[in-house]
């Protein structure tokens, strides 16, 4: 089974179409979940404060300490801190670990890092390190045509993951688990609005819906409990097919992710219809030959630039619009 995405005809509604498509055969969607369904996870001044926090606290054996923890948990949201928080705006939806990997190479471009590692750095190692960073601001996460030092590539290594972990421990203080709790009573409330029901609509199509975060997967805790605190069912032939995600200790972008899924699955790219808010998913849906629509809202202006530049195909503030059961229908 499939949808008919048609916009041919399509008005009247609030859908804004960017780049029209025309008529596309629609058999499997690929879904953002932080902010394109769910509202559990307020984790941009999480990562603002994570990120600014390895940028300047020198990075020694304790800057992930439970002291430490319990400071920043209440420093979240509490003072503005323009890079990190323009940073969490322009990157959003980036891999977790690519995020880490900023703070930890901004840290090394400030020089608040242990002495032992100033020591080594030569100045090719710091200009190297400094075009990374650029090409991470300019939207890019991996960077295999760089060869850099071995103890270069150790430490961040070691620091990402520890700093991932601290920032999954913040955000988990400074709002997820007690908004997880409230979902489980009132889930209405920490989706978007019209999400499931249009979730269930594609479903009842024909479509396959999956899941695709930054963020770790694992059946005791985490997105995978706050998906099902939604009311979403996850499983072969439900609602949703199957979540995927990133790892403590690697770097997964999603454009990864999704180019194995597309292989595993042996779906047409032009076939998929790609839903989010963040700059990867709808990048790697427009170089893939998907159709792209962001959800967005009215003050999003600066993303909403982002996405016009990628070439995004809709953008919608919610899912609440008749008019997308216009635009996608029965085949």
């Amino acid at each position: 089974m499939a949808a008919c995405l048609d916009d041919t005809r399509l008005s009247g509604g609030r859908i804004e179409i960017i780049n029209p498509v025309g008529r596309r055969e629609i058999t499997h969607v690929v879904h953002d979940i932080d902010g394109t369904h769910s509202l559990i996870r307020d984790w941009p001044p999480v990562m603002s404060v994570a990120i600014h926090w390895a940028m300047h606290c020198g990075l020694g054996e304790d800057f992930d300490s439970e002291e430490n923890l319990r400071k920043l948990i209440a420093r979240v949201g509490s003072e503005p801190l323009p890079e990190t928080d323009r940073y969490c705006v322009e990157c959003a939806g980036f891999s977790a670990i690519t995020q880490m990997e900023f703070g930890i190479r901004r840290a090394v471009e400030l020089g608040n890092v242990p002495e032992e590692l100033k020591r080594q750095l030569t100045e090719q190692d710091r200009r190297t390190n400094s075009s990374i960073i650029r090409r991470i601001w300019g939207g890019e996460e991996t960077f295999d045509d760089v060869d850099e030092p071995q103890y270069i590539k150790q430490f961040l290594a070691e620091k990402t993951s520890r700093l991932f972990m601290l920032y999954e421990k913040i955000l988990n203080g400074a709002c997820r688990d007690r908004n997880t709790a409230d979902a489980w009573k009132h889930p209405e409330k920490w989706r978007v609005p019209g999400s499931m029901e249009f979730v269930r609509y594609l479903h009842d199509l024909g479509c396959v819906n999956y899941f695709v975060t930054g963020a770790v997967i694992y059946e005791d805790g985490g997105m995978f409990e706050e998906v099902r605190a939604l009311g979403f069912e996850i499983g072969p032939g439900r609602m949703i097919q199957s979540l995927r995600g990133s790892a403590w200790d690697r770097k997964m972008p999603k454009d990864q992710v999704m180019e194995t899924l597309f292989r595993e699955e042996d779906i047409d790219p032009r076939k998929v219809l790609v839903v989010g808010d963040g700059r990867t998913e709808i990048k790697a849906g427009v170089r893939m030959g998907c159709v792209t629509m962001s959800r967005l809202g009215r003050q999003d202006t600066r993303l909403r630039e982002i996405h016009v530049g990628l070439g995004v195909n809709y953008i919608v503030e919610d899912y609440t619009d008749p008019a997308l059961r216009r635009l996608i229908r029965k085949h």
